[in-house]
C-alpha cells in the first residue's frame, strides 16, 4: 500500500516537473516569434540592407516558433492545455479513480491513519462525532486503499445521524433505487397507493393491474389471524434428563406468570404470549412468542429471552447457552406463524377476468392447481406454493424500511383460486402465515422509507392503539401479493408473460456501447 502512494507521489512530481518545462518552453517560443517579428518588419521597411547570418537566423527562429506553436495547439491533450494552470490536476496516466475534493490538514492526517491502518475504520464517529464527515473522510481512505473511485455511489442527501448504531456500520455513501407506486389498492373499503422498491420492470405494472381488477370487482378483505413474533434458543444440559426437566419446568402453567414478568421487563410493549420446547438429546430448543406493539420485534423478543435465560440458570446452572435461530425458511414458522399470520382473499367477476386480466376463470384455476400447487410439491416447495409473492413481499420491504432478508419468511404464501357463483366468477385467496413487519425501529426512521410509510398512512407508532399500524401494514403486503399474483397468473394463462417482460423489462439502451 505504502510502495504504491510512493510511486504515485512520484509520477505525479514527474508530471509536475514536467509541466513546468512545458511551460518555459512555450514562453520562450512566444518571446522567439515576437522579437524575430520585429526584426522581419525592421529587415522590410530597410530594402538596402544587404541579407547576412543574423538575417538568415532571424528568419528560421520564424518558422520554428510557429511550427511549435502550430504543433502545440494541434494537440489539446497536452499537459499545458489540460492543467489549465492547475499543479495539481490528475494525470491519466496515473490512475482512473475519482478525483480526491481538497482537505484540510486535519482531515488528511485522519484518512492517512486510516489507511495505514493505526486508526480502525469503525471507530471513525466515536473519533470525530461527526458522523458525515467520518463517512467522506471513510469513503476517501477506500478510494486510496483501492486505488478505485466510488463517483457513482452518491453521498450527499443521507443522515448519518439517523443510521448510527441502528441501520449501518461505516458508511460510505447510500445505494439508489426507484420506487413505483401501483393502485389504489382497495383493501377493506380503504384505497392504498402501495409504495414499491424494485429494479425488476414490469413489477409494479403488473401489481398495478390486479388492484384493478380487484377494485372493479369490489375490493379484497383481510383477517389478521396471528401476531406474534418469535425466538428460539438451544441450551444444553449434561443429560438428556436434565433437559427433560427443564423442558417441563418452562412449560407449567403454575410457572408462566413468572416467567412473563421475567421477559416483560425488557420493554413497554414486548410481551410474552407462550413458550414451547423441543427436545433433541441433551439439547433443550425454546420457542418464546410475544407481541411487540408497532415494531416488528426482533431486538425486543431477543432481550427478553435474556432475561428469562438469566433467570432459568439460577435454578439451572449446569444450563449452557448455546445459540439462537434467526432467519430461515421453516416448517414451523409455516405452520404456526412467525409475525402476522394474515388471510386476504377476493371474488374477481369474470367479466372483469375477461376485460382486465385477458383470460377465463376456469385457465386461471387450471394453471394455479398445477403450478401453484402440484407443481410446488413436485419442487419440495416449503410454504412456497405461489406465483412470486416473495417479488412483491421485498419491493414493499425495501420501500418501507423493514429488513429485506426476512423476505425469506415473509413470503412463504399459499394461493388458493376455485370457480364461485356457478363458475362465471373466480375467488382468489394468498395466507401468509409469517409476515414480519414494524412501523417503528430499524430502516423506518430513515427519510425515503418514512415517506411510504406515511404514504400508506402507517408511519410511526400508533398511539391510540399500539400495534395497530404494524398489523394495518401486514394487511396492506398480503393485498398487494393478492394483486400481484392475480395479475401474473393471468399473464401466465393468456401467455403474455415474455410479451410483457420484453416491453417493460428490456432496457433500450445500446448495451454494445455501453460496454465499451
Amino acid at each position: 500500500m505504502d510502495g504504491r502512494r510512493q510511486v504515485g507521489g512520484r509520477i505525479r512530481g514527474a508530471a509536475r516537473r514536467a509541466l513546468t518545462a512545458t511551460r518555459i518552453t512555450n514562453g520562450l517560443a512566444m518571446v522567439s516569434l515576437v522579437l524575430s517579428s520585429f526584426d522581419l518588419l525592421r529587415l522590410c521597411s530597410d530594402r538596402d540592407r544587404p541579407l547576412g547570418g543574423r538575417e538568415f537566423a532571424t528568419v528560421v527562429c520564424q518558422l520554428a516558433s510557429v511550427l511549435y506553436l502550430l504543433c502545440l495547439f494541434a494537440h489539446p491533450d497536452s499537459p499545458s492545455t489540460t492543467a489549465a494552470g492547475d499543479d495539481h490536476a490528475p494525470s491519466s496516466a496515473v490512475d482512473d479513480e475519482e478525483p480526491a475534493a481538497p482537505m484540510h490538514a486535519a482531515d488528511e492526517d485522519i484518512v492517512a491513519a486510516v489507511v495505514s491502518g493505526a486508526l480502525p475504520s469503525h471507530r471513525l464517529e466515536s473519533r470525530l462525532g461527526d458522523c458525515r464527515r467520518a463517512a467522506r473522510l471513510r469513503r476517501e481512505a477506500l478510494r486510496r486503499v483501492t486505488g478505485r473511485g466510488v463517483e457513482g455511489l452518491p453521498f450527499e442527501g443521507m443522515d448519518y445521524e439517523a443510521i448510527l448504531g441502528q441501520c449501518c456500520e461505516m458508511p460510505v455513501g447510500f445505494v439508489q433505487l426507484p420506487v413505483g407506486v401501483a393502485g389504489p389498492l382497495l383493501l377493506d373499503g380503504r384505497e392504498y397507493h402501495v409504495p414499491m422498491a424494485t429494479t425488476e420492470g414490469c413489477l409494479v405494472a403488473s401489481v398495478n393491474r390486479g388492484c384493478r381488477a380487484i377494485a372493479a370487482s369490489g375490493g379484497a378483505v383481510s383477517v389478521l389471524l396471528r401476531d406474534a413474533m418469535s425466538r428460539a434458543p438451544v441450551v444444553k444440559l449434561p443429560s438428556a434428563k436434565r433437559a427433560a426437566e427443564l423442558k417441563a419446568f418452562v412449560e407449567a402453567p403454575a410457572n408462566f406468570e413468572l416467567l412473563a414478568a421475567v421477559f416483560n421487563r425488557s420493554s413497554r410493549f414486548g410481551r410474552l404470549q407462550d413458550i414451547r420446547c423441543a427436545l433433541a438429546g441433551r439439547n433443550l430448543y425454546m420457542r418464546f412468542t410475544c407481541i411487540t406493539g408497532d415494531a416488528m420485534g426482533m431486538n425486543m423478543v431477543s432481550k427478553g429471552v435474556e432475561n428469562v435465560l438469566g433467570y432459568l440458570q439460577n435454578d439451572f446452572p449446569d444450563m449452557d447457552v448455546i445459540s439462537v435461530s434467526d432467519k430461515k425458511p421453516t416448517a414451523v414458522n409455516w405452520i404456526e406463524g412467525r409475525g402476522k399470520s394474515v388471510v386476504c382473499e377476493a371474488t374477481i367477476k369474470g367479466d372483469v377476468v375477461q376485460k382486465v386480466l385477458k383470460t377465463s376463470v376456469e385457465k386461471l384455476v387450471e394453471l394455479n392447481i398445477i403450478k401453484n400447487l402440484a407443481g410446488s410439491a413436485v419442487a419440495g416447495a416449503l410454504g412456497g406454493f405461489n406465483a412470486h409473492a416473495s417479488n412483491i413481499v421485498t419491493a414493499l420491504f425495501i420501500a418501507t424500511g423493514q429488513d429485506p432478508a426476512q423476505n425469506v419468511e415473509s413470503s412463504q404464501c399459499i394461493t388458493m383460486l376455485e370457480t364461485v357463483n356457478d363458475g362465471d366468477d373466480l375467488h382468489i385467496s394468498v395466507t401468509m402465515p409469517s409476515i414480519e413487519v414494524g412501523t417503528i425501529g430499524g430502516g423506518t426512521c430513515l427519510a425515503s422509507q418514512a415517506a411510504c410509510l406515511n404514504l400508506l398512512g402507517v408511519k410511526g407508532p400508533n398511539q391510540v392503539s399500539p400495534g395497530a399500524n404494524g398489523k394495518l401494514l401486514a394487511t396492506i403486503v398480503a393485498g398487494s401479493v393478492l394483486a400481484g399474483e392475480l395479475s401474473l397468473l393471468a399473464a401466465l394463462a393468456a401467455g403474455q408473460l415474455v410479451k410483457s417482460h420484453m416491453k417493460y423489462n428490456r432496457s433500450r439502451k445500446d448495451i454494445t456501447k455501453a460496454a465499451s
